[in-house]
């Protein structure tokens, strides 16, 4: 509040003084310009590196699919592997492979644990990444 002087009031007056919010408003409005210029972040992406022309095409392997067919049964791309020697046999199958990629597929009426036994053997084998199939038909 401001006291006025003028002519037939005395007093009181009823007039807001502005200029100290506006200083107030504008240090803010610099310091808010000043931070946001601090918190801009950029995307991480993975560019792939240009093709070379090569002299034969380069074909992916095939994928390597775990069957989970129960009772500590399982099979390679179709070929039956005891529980016993799946982590040596996953083992052997990617021993070449610079991608260690691995579909699990399950059977029906399997138990939780019996999958989550296999996928602990392929990632001991060394398996990075694996994938698990859809039934088909949906679920």
């Amino acid at each position: 509040m401001a006291m006025g002087v003028s002519g037939r009031r005395r007093g009181m007056s009823a007039a807001i003084n502005v200029t100290p919010m506006i200083d107030v408003l504008l240090v803010l409005l610099i310091i808010f310009m000043v931070v946001q210029q601090g918190l801009r972040k950029g995307i991480d992406a993975q560019v792939p590196p240009p093709r070379v022309p090569a002299a034969a095409p380069e074909q992916d392997p095939p994928a390597i699919v775990l069957e989970v067919l129960g009772s500590g049964r399982y099979a390679i791309n179709r070929q039956p592997v005891g529980a016993e020697g799946l982590q040596s046999a996953v083992a052997r199958t990617f021993a070449g492979r610079p991608r260690k990629v691995l579909f699990v597929k399950g059977g029906e009426g399997l138990t939780f644990g019996e999958v989550v036994a296999a996928l602990d053997a392929t990632r001991a084998a060394g398996v990075q990444v694996v994938g698990l199939v859809p039934r088909p038909g949906g679920v």
